[in-house]
């Protein structure tokens, strides 16, 4: 159902942000599909309706410059098709029009007969940008744009799928024993190594990832001998949690 609902328009996102969003499952090269025939189809019809409404506004113009000034050289209906022809094609609208259409067609086509994923040109152009003033991006964490991409993502996670009890699932491994949270909502500030209190037990925020629904958040805690209280440590009641321990 994304595929089609979404799917079209976040196709038109660049390689690199649509990596952010696999957990939608989307099918790209049929999504593309559709969003590069609907982006030919509005150009098109776009195209000839600016046409149309350029032509009868600089040809009636013409006809009035004429008629107002009868003294002058004879003026002709070619003459003035022409010049109202010129000014529409010289138009900033006609050439922008155009360029819709042909990326439209060649979202489409690649998208149909090679299964080329393409986005649109000026959010390509905006990650390169983002790119040039953030070299060492893998380095120092994600993008911006890998960031509002992965917020995206989430949230249309979120809205998939209704709010639930959260999992916890317990495990030994040797000495250390671990909890992994899944959860069917992001929690808030819950970034590792936070430090996070169940009860009278301290834990410390290990990792999170995300999974398939319907629990696709996943934290991974592991117990602490001591904690010391503060401000800064998290809270986190499992009353209503459904509790299953790993063989």
């Amino acid at each position: 159902m994304l595929t089609y609902l979404l799917g079209p328009l976040l196709s038109l996102l660049p390689e690199r942000w649509r990596q952010s969003l696999a957990l939608l499952k989307i099918k790209w090269p049929r999504a593309t599909t559709i969003s590069g025939f609907l982006e030919l189809a509005g150009g098109l019809a776009a195209f000839w309706k600016w046409y149309f409404v350029c032509m009868n506004h600089w040809i009636n113009r013409g006809w009035d410059v004429a008629l107002q000034h009868p003294g002058g050289p004879e003026i002709t209906d070619h003459a003035v098709g022409a010049a109202a022809l010129l000014i529409w094609a010289s138009h900033p609208l006609t050439w922008l029009l155009g360029y819709v259409c042909i990326e439209g067609a060649v979202r489409f086509l690649g998208a149909a007969f090679s299964g080329s994923i393409l986005g649109t040109l000026p959010l390509f152009l905006i990650a390169k940008i983002i790119a040039v003033f953030q070299p060492s991006s893998d380095a120092q964490g994600p993008s911006v744009a890998s960031s509002f991409a992965s917020a995206i993502s989430e949230k249309l996670l979120e809205r998939s799928q209704p709010e639930g009890a959260d999992e916890l699932i317990t495990s030994q491994n040797g000495h250390d024993e671990f909890l992994e949270i899944r959860a069917s909502r992001r929690k808030p500030d819950w970034d590792p190594p936070r430090i996070v209190r169940i009860h009278d037990t301290y834990y410390r925020l290990e990792n999170f990832s995300k999974a398939a629904p319907p629990r696709p958040f996943r934290y991974t805690l592991r117990k602490l001998t001591a904690g010391v209280p503060g401000r800064t440590v998290l809270l986190y009641n499992p009353d209503d949690a459904l509790v299953t321990e790993k063989p």
